[in-house]
Parts: C-alpha cells; sequence; structure tokens
C-alpha cells in the first residue's frame, strides 16, 4: 500500500475542511517558533540521512562495476565497510531525529494542554451549560494529540520526503538521463490515482467519524450510573439496544468501504511497483548493448527506484495531511477564541477581611443577551444574617446566588459586598470567603480526606474531625473500614445521598467562609438526615451571612428574611408571618406545599 494512503487519522466528531487563512498559518507558527533551534537540528539530520540513504545504491554501481570485475578484494572491502557503515550512521541518524521530532511535539502537546485547561478553568457556567457532553474532553485530549501526527507525519514526512525525492532524482540524473526519464515517467501513474483515492477515504472516513460520535453519544448516555437506572426502571434495554445496533451497523459498514476504497488501486500500484524494475531492466539493457550504460549503472537504478515512488505517493496526499492537521487547529482554536467572560479586573484588589454584608443593585441577568432571567433584583443583607430565597422551579433562585461568587456575570446593576462592587475583588479572593453546599454534592472518586482536603488543602487530622463532628458524619466514617481512607466512588456513589451531604458540609466547614449559600442542601435528605443537618448548620451559620434556597418549612421559619421570587422578580420580601399576612405569592406556597410538609 502506498505511503499516505493507508493512515488515516481523524478525531471524535465529522471533520469539516477549514478555511486556511494566513493568519491561522501565523497563528500555527506561534506554536512551533520558540522550539526553532531544535527543529533546525531535526531538518538537518533528515537532510544527512536522507543523503545518507542514496550511499548503498551508489555503492552496488562500484562493486559491480569495478571490484568485482577487477577481482579487487581490498576495494569491495572497502566499498561494503562504506555502505554498512552509512546504513549504521543513517540508522542512529534516524533515531536521533525521532527521538527530537517526538520531544518537539510532545513538548508543543504539553504547553497547549497547559494552555487549554487552564483557560477552560476559568470560563463561566454559561460555557460548560452549553458544551456538549464529552466535547470538552475531546478537545482537550484527542484534538491536541492529533497535533503530534502533525508534526512527526505532515511535517517531517513531507520534508523528508522532499529531500529523498529530489536528492534521488539528481543521483538518477547523474547516473543515466535516459533511464531517469523512463523511471520518472512512471510516476504520474503512483501519484494521480492516490490523490483520487485519499479524497474517497477522506469523505468515507469523516462520515464513518459521524456515527461513531452517535455511537459514543448511546454508550455514554446509556451506560453512565443515571443513563443505566433510567434504562432499566423504563426496561427500555431492548429499545437502546436496537439503537445501538443500528448505529453499530452503519459504522461497521462505512468502515468496511473505508477499508476497501482503492483496493484495485493499490492492487495495480503493487503491480506497477514490480514492473518497475523489468521496465529498467529493459530499456537498461537496450542501452548496455549499445554499450552506453554500465551492469552497475542498471541495478543502481533498481535499487532507487523505491526511494523516487514512495516519497512521490506520500507527496501526493500530503493536501489531506494538511487538511487535516488545520482542521484539528481549527478546533483547538475555536476553544481558544471563546472568551473568558469572568475574569479580574484591572486593579482589582483582594479581599482581606469581610464583615459580609451583601447588596443587589438593580440586577438584571439574561443568558446570550436573549431570556431575561433576572428583572431588577434589588435587595441588601446585613452581616450575619441568613435569608431563604422562596419560589417555583424555574423562579431564578439558583441564579441570584451564583451571582454573588461570579459564577455568571451580571447584565446590568451591581452586586456589592461591603459596600464594594464584587468585580472590584479579585475572583480568587472573592471566591475564597464564599462556601456553597448544592443541592446535589459533588465529591471526587477518592477517599472521604482527600474530598474534604478541598476545603482546606493542609488541613490537620484534629480539624478533620471536628468538622465531621460538627457536620454529624464522624461517627459514621468511623465505622467504615478505612475510615478516612474510605474511597467513596464515581460521584460519591458508594455513599447514600444524606451521608455525601454531611460530607459536603464539613467540607464547608473547613473552608471557613465569611458568606454561605445553601442551594436546596437538605432537599434529597431523609428526616434523620435531616435532622443532623440542621444540627450541623446552626453552628455552621452563626455569624456568618448565609443564602439558604429553601425547600423545607424548618429553614424557612428560621429565617432573618424570606425573599419570594417568582419569573425572575422579587414580588414579596419579609419574616414567615408578616408575608403569610399578605395573602400573596407566600401564602399559597405555604398552603400548597410548606404546610401539607408541616403536617406530615
Amino acid at each position: 500500500m502506498p505511503a499516505g494512503v493507508g493512515r488515516m487519522r481523524f478525531i471524535d466528531e465529522e471533520m469539516v475542511a477549514p478555511k486556511i487563512t494566513k493568519s491561522m498559518f501565523l497563528r500555527i507558527i506561534k506554536y512551533f517558533s520558540p522550539h526553532w533551534k531544535y527543529m533546525l537540528i531535526a531538518i538537518l539530520l533528515i537532510f544527512v540521512s536522507s543523503l545518507l540513504g542514496l550511499v548503498p545504491p551508489i555503492v552496488i554501481k562500484y562493486i559491480l562495476n569495478q571490484a568485482l570485475p577487477q577481482k579487487n578484494l581490498g576495494l569491495l572491502g572497502v566499498l561494503i565497510l562504506i555502505s554498512v557503515s552509512s546504513t549504521i550512521i543513517g540508522g542512529l541518524l534516524q533515531v536521533g531525529q525521532t527521538y527530537l521530532n517526538n520531544w518537539i511535539a510532545k513538548t508543543i502537546i504539553f504547553d497547549m494542554k497547559n494552555h487549554m485547561y487552564s483557560h477552560l478553568q476559568h470560563m463561566s457556567l454559561k460555557f460548560f451549560t452549553s458544551a456538549k457532553p464529552g466535547e470538552i474532553i475531546t478537545r482537550l485530549t484527542s484534538d491536541i494529540d492529533g497535533i503530534s501526527d502533525i508534526f512527526n507525519s505532515t511535517f517531517v514526512n513531507a520534508l523528508s520526503s522532499s529531500f529523498i525525492l529530489l536528492s534521488t532524482i539528481i543521483v538518477l540524473i547523474t547516473l543515466n538521463w535516459q533511464l531517469a526519464i523512463v523511471s520518472m515517467v512512471i510516476l504520474p501513474l503512483f501519484v494521480l490515482p492516490t490523490r483520487k483515492v485519499g479524497k474517497v477515504r477522506w469523505n468515507i472516513a469523516s462520515k464513518s467519524q459521524a456515527k461513531i460520535s452517535e455511537l459514543n453519544q448511546i454508550i455514554q448516555e446509556t451506560l453512565s450510573i443515571s443513563g443505566s437506572i433510567l434504562m432499566q426502571i423504563f426496561t427500555q434495554e431492548r429499545n437502546e439496544y436496537e439503537k445501538f445496533k443500528d448505529s453499530n451497523q452503519a459504522v461497521t459498514k462505512l468502515q468496511i468501504r473505508e477499508s476497501l476504497a482503492g483496493r484495485w488501486f493499490i492492487m495495480t500500484i503493487s503491480t506497477l511497483t514490480a514492473i518497475g524494475p523489468m521496465i529498467i531492466y529493459l530499456f537498461g539493457g537496450y542501452l548496455f548493448i549499445h554499450g552506453e550504460i554500465s551492469v552497475g549503472d542498471i541495478v543502481a537504478f533498481v535499487a532507487l527506484l523505491g526511494r523516487l515512488y514512495a516519497p512521490a505517493t506520500q507527496l501526493s496526499n500530503i493536501h489531506i495531511d494538511v487538511t487535516r492537521s488545520f482542521a484539528l487547529f481549527d478546533r483547538i482554536f475555536d476553544y481558544f477564541d471563546q472568551p473568558q467572560e469572568i475574569v479580574d479586573m484591572p486593579n482589582a484588589k483582594q479581599i482581606n477581611s469581610l464583615r459580609g454584608k451583601v447588596e443587589f443593585e438593580h440586577v438584571y441577568f439574561s443568558y446570550d443577551n436573549q431570556i431575561q432571567v433576572l428583572n431588577d433584583i434589588d435587595f441588601a443583607v446585613e452581616p450575619g444574617m441568613m435569608v431563604a430565597l422562596v419560589g417555583s422551579s424555574g423562579a431564578g433562585k439558583t441564579t441570584i446566588t451564583n451571582l454573588i461568587p461570579r459564577l455568571y456575570e451580571v447584565s446590568d446593576g451591581k452586586v456589592k459586598i461591603d459596600g464594594v462592587d464584587i468585580k472590584d475583588f479579585t475572583l480568587e479572593s472573592l471566591r475564597r470567603k464564599i462556601g456553597i453546599v448544592m443541592q446535589e454534592p459533588y465529591l471526587f472518586n477518592a477517599t472521604i480526606a482527600d474530598n474534604l482536603r478541598y476545603g482546606k488543602p493542609d488541613v490537620t487530622e484534629p480539624e478533620m474531625i471536628e468538622a465531621c463532628q460538627a457536620a454529624h458524619i464522624h461517627e459514621f466514617i468511623m465505622t467504615l473500614p478505612n475510615k478516612y481512607q474510605t474511597i467513596v466512588g464515581n460521584r460519591g456513589i458508594k455513599l447514600s445521598g444524606g451521608e455525601k451531604q454531611r460530607i459536603s458540609i464539613a467540607r464547608v466547614i473547613l473552608k471557613d467562609p465569611n458568606i454561605i449559600i445553601l442551594d436546596e442542601a437538605t432537599s434529597a435528605l431523609d428526616s434523620v438526615s435531616e435532622e443532623l443537618i440542621q444540627k450541623a448548620m446552626q453552628p455552621l451559620l452563626q455569624g456568618r451571612t448565609s443564602f439558604v434556597i429553601a425547600h423545607r418549612l424548618s429553614t424557612v421559619l428560621a429565617a432573618d428574611r424570606i425573599i419570594v421570587v417568582a419569573k425572575g422578580q422579587i414580588r414579596e420580601m419579609g419574616r414567615h408571618q408578616e408575608l403569610l399576612n399578605l395573602n400573596g405569592i407566600y401564602r399559597t406556597l405555604y398552603d400548597t406545599q410548606f404546610k401539607l410538609q408541616d403536617n406530615i
């Protein structure tokens, strides 16, 4: 099979040929330019090794024309030594070149992955809520890993093939220009069909990758923990299997088509590769009979043919390699070009101490400047107050609290802490002062101790135990075989909802924030766990400004202020009894939800 025809590397989604521009090309060069010295050495090694590859065929000429006819064993030994030495030196140079190529490629990948990870770390929640499942991992891993192929295959192969092809043509013309012309006349029979087959394989492989992406999506959705449970509960195994089978069958058919594409062409190329030397022997024999060429020249020509045809076919597909390379960079740059909407303002200052007064001044918020989510949110919370946010699902409660640590950026208005616009604080110092306990606690697939250290990396064992005791989870942990070194599983799957929630609360206790946000932190708990959490929250909330998205009546009753949110607006605000007396939205919520829970 000609080089370049069988080697196809595609990414996880359908690859579309990008528009190659000067600015894009210069942008790519910036990643390679810091390593220009090493690249120069690599180019030199490629050039020297390509020249050394010419030595054995030329040596054959002198062995057949001089050493053997003259029966000169000394000359024969010297020529063989030269041939063997050039082969060994060329091999060593190729080893060094390969190491250097990989070092350059892996270093660029290392830098790009670090850059990409750092860039994505600081993207807003808006980005992560709109990104496709698995797409971020694809961009960060396989797309950037593809850069290695770009350098080692596209750049190095193009350069090596060019050197080999040019140097071989020069030597062939030097040996005999007539045979050289015959050798090069055959080249179009290799090059033109190779280009066509390459395009066919590109198109089929692109369709194949689109189907593979669809297949991966089915696997990811149905074989995850939540997807598997949902599938089994709704007894959809047969339907999902049929979907998987149909998608898998489509992928298989496309891959078979891809593997069979150009089979007749490849057979023809193999035939030509075998016939090529015979043509040289035929025409060379004619020249030899007429005394215009030696036997050594003919054999050297045949030996050099492989160095002529292989690089030519490799270069014929270089446009496909280049297109694939630019497509990868296009996808990578697409992520780099997505702005980090929430960044430190110029001259942002550190928060040294915090009282905890929080003010929303006529705040508006919308996603993508289209659907308005929050409208004229205006209220103030004094330090140490506990505020409960209530309202129907989708009213905007969580969005309000997400604005405090700048997980989202306000569209208009201001959020202030201690009288200072939160945009004037550095993000890191702002978020260090805020603790969040989410409705669905997230635990890493690590030990309990490792998850707790996320709240305080330098935590001591006594501090860890004290925090867990405050969260009423220490006694449970001590019943586990490995205690604090117990692995909790993916997303904490080995623990119950209440146990995960209490560990997450202990984690926030260790962080010791000035402002606390509880996003329906007890809604998923049983009555026993809720009672333990309520006990744990009393010392946690003491002296701290807290925002509680309320689900349970007990939380609402304990609040210093209740804010009723409906359709992105504050409709009512006050204490429990005051709001009941209004006979408004809160009264309706109380009668339909809270009162029912209170009676259970």
